[in-house]
Formats: structure tokens, sequence, C-alpha cells
């Protein structure tokens, strides 16, 4: 399911430290994770049989910071697929400039053979497992693939059971538990603000601009959300069951509001029915792969008939494609940026936590924001002195950060 955005990401890597100049010794030490955890987790079925599954925590680098990434229930989770997200989200927190470093976890899982009872006791097992090794100074784990603000709300509790009440010691929880304001659409909103700045840059009119979006979860959804509200014209969007599309644009709150309310859009009553690929290749402004990794392949991305694409899900462009799509000159704006609101906002509600003071929307919002535009532009601004594609750039600016942070600590 990731393995394009592994890929993608260590070929990015090798060439970032190429033209930073890196000493090999340093970029061999920041490649290495600093820590792999493989553990049993036993737990107790409705049945009242035990069923042992597998659970990971890799600790890449916490050079800048705490361990942070999220912890993912997913049949398709191995130790290479989590040793690589952690690694992403060591430069994704470096380029945001947040005080972390990488992680990632998770449950090699089918969610959908177990009632949420036995997810609450699976969860709970799997976090008394990784428990020496996790905490607010530690490794703050957050809920990515299948896991969400209640298992880490789990995941508070039993903690909390040992360590006294500790909110910080994970994000993305209920606003009841220390969750923040603003942590839900956070993703989706970075998302819009990263295609608002690309159009001051790359000369698209953001006010009526084209944009499809492929996957309407809560990235996809959120950011159609606000890009309508910044003038753009949605005209199609698409999640698992296939796609609508209206060219002269989609009605986004009501759509919106329907897919929050059935979790699809198939019988929304909107726009022509089209097909994932037929979206895919649909003539727009903005092409948002906001689903799974390696939407845009080899086989596919001939069809790609947009001027820029927005990678708002991890890993949507794979290598070859991203080489042919940089031949026709199409930009494309990286997941590691795009898509870094979500890791943001959290780190805010680690704050919030650690300060025992809560945070208004209207703050959270602006801070997201300010933190949004200024990697952009930081990202931007080595493009255009080295004459390399965004991603590159990003990973040069994540990267040095990291490399400093390093050889300044005396390692």
């Amino acid at each position: 399911m990731q393995h394009s955005s592994i890929t993608s990401s260590s070929g990015s890597y090798q060439k970032a430290v190429e033209l930073l100049g890196l000493k090999p010794e340093i970029a061999k030490a920041l490649e290495m994770p600093d820590r792999e955890l493989t553990v049993e987790v036993p737990f107790r079925l409705d049945s009242g049989k035990v069923e042992s599954l597998v659970g990971f925590r890799v600790q890449h680098n916490n050079t800048r910071g705490p361990f942070k990434g999220g912890i993912r229930y997913h049949h398709h989770v191995d130790l290479a697929e989590v040793r690589s997200l952690a690694a992403l989200m060591t430069w994704k927190t470096s380029l945001l400039d947040i005080p972390y470093g990488g992680g990632k976890g998770g449950i090699q899982i089918d969610t959908s053979k177990y009632s949420r009872n036995e997810m609450e006791r699976l969860s709970r097992r799997f976090f008394r497992a990784i428990d020496p090794f996790i905490g607010p100074n530690i490794d703050i784990p957050a809920p990515d693939v299948n896991t969400n603000a209640q298992v880490m709300g789990w995941f508070m509790d039993e903690y909390s059971q040992t360590h006294g009440y500790t909110p910080a010691c994970v994000t993305g929880k209920p606003l009841e538990l220390g969750g923040s304001e603003g942590r839900e659409h956070a993703t989706g909103k970075g998302t819009a603000i990263t295609v608002r700045e690309t159009s001051k840059n790359y000369d698209v009119d953001l006010e009526n601009a084209t944009v499809v979006v492929q996957g309407f979860g809560n990235v996809g959804s959120f950011a159609a959300k606000f890009l309508d509200d910044y003038g753009c014209k949605i005209i199609a969007v698409s999640d698992v069951t296939g796609g609508v599309h209206d060219p002269n644009g989609l009605d986004v709150p009501s759509l919106f509001d329907y897919n929050y309310e059935h979790r699809t859009i198939d019988g929304c009553g909107q726009g022509q029915k089209l097909t994932n690929e037929e979206l895919l290749a649909l003539e727009c402004d903005y092409l948002i792969p906001a689903a799974l990794g390696g939407a845009i392949n080899e086989k596919n991305v001939d069809t790609i008939n947009c001027k820029i694409v927005i990678e708002a899900a991890n890993g949507p462009v794979t290598p070859e494609a991203a080489d042919v799509l940089w031949s026709k000159k199409v930009p494309i704006i990286p997941d590691i940026l795009t898509n870094a609101g979500g890791v943001t906002v959290s780190y805010f509600e680690w704050v919030q936590n650690l300060q025992q003071f809560k945070w208004e929307l209207e703050e959270v919002d602006t801070k997201l924001e300010t933190k949004m535009v200024k990697a952009f532009d930081e990202v931007y601004a080595i493009k255009q002195e080295k004459n390399v594609p965004m991603r590159i750039a990003s990973f040069m600016v994540a990267i040095d950060r990291v490399a400093r942070s390093y050889e300044l600590r005396g390692v």
C-alpha cells in the first residue's frame, strides 16, 4: 500500500544528500533508525479465546525532539513499511520546524474481523507492551490508518494508569480528554493552504481554479471544503465507490455534509458518475490524490491532464511517474509538505497538554497557517535556487536542519 512512498522517499533522500554535500558518515547515521521494537500483542476475543498479533514501533531519530508518529492497524503493516514511514516523519517534522523526531508504529490486522471491545483490549495490550519506550518527552504516538481519537483515548488511559494523568503521551485524542480544537480538519486545511500558496507562485488564479480530489475521506473532504471557501471550483471527487463529476462545479457544502453523515459519496445525487481512473484523467488545474499510495503510476501517468499535482496522501505519485511529470513540466507539491498540517496541530495539542491550557480554534488555525506558509516559502526558495523539483527541495530543507542539529549536539 505504502511502498511507493518508501521508494520515492529513499530516492529523494539520496538526491538531497548529494546536493547538500553531506558527509557520508552523517548521511548514513541519519538514515538509520535509533530503535526498532517488535512486540507480541496477546488479547482475549469475545469468545473467550486468546489471540496473539505482532506489533511494531520504530523510532527513527530524536536529534530535534521526542519521536512522533502515528500508529496504524492494517493488514499490510510490516517492519519495512513502519521503518520507512518513521523516517518520513523525521523529515516532515523537521521541514515544518517542529521540535520532534520521527516515529511510526502499527499492528498487522484486518480490523473488520474484530468487535469494538476486542479492538479496545488489543489496543491496551499493545500500548502496555511499548510503554517503556513511550512518554511525553520520549515518543508521542498519534492516530493513523484505521486508528482514531477513541484509540488514542484508550492509549492515554492505559498510560495514565501507571504514570498518573498524562494527556501529553499521545495526540489526536478526543477533545474531552485533552485533544485540540482544529485537529480533525488540520491535514485538509494544510492541503488547502498549500494549494493557495502554490497558486501564488505558479501563476494559477485561485478564483475558479478547477480542482479534482481523489479520495474523499478526512483529508480530501476537508481540503475540498476549504478550497471551495477560497473560491476554487471542485469539479470532481471520488471515494472507494467511484467518483462524481460536474464541470460546472459540485455543491461542496452539501456533498461534505452527505459524506459526513453516510461515510460515502455514493448516492449523493450530484454530478455524473465516473471511475477513479477516469477521474484522474480529467482536465483540471489541480489534481489532489488524497487516497492511497501509488495512485499515479507508470500505467496511468500518460493520462494525467492537470497543471499541478498536490500530494495529499502519502506517496500517491510513484518515482517513475514523478520523473515523467517532471519531464512534462507538471509540478508535484510533495506529501512531506502538503499533508504536514496533521502533525503540526498534533504538536499544538502536545504543547497545550504540557501547559494544561486550551487554545481557541482561531488561534490553532492561525498558527497552522503561519507554519505551513513558512515551510512552503523555504522549500520554494530552494527549488528556485537549485532548479530541483519541490520534493527534492523539501528533503534538502528537512535533512539540512536535522544534520545541523546532529553535528551541534556532538553525537
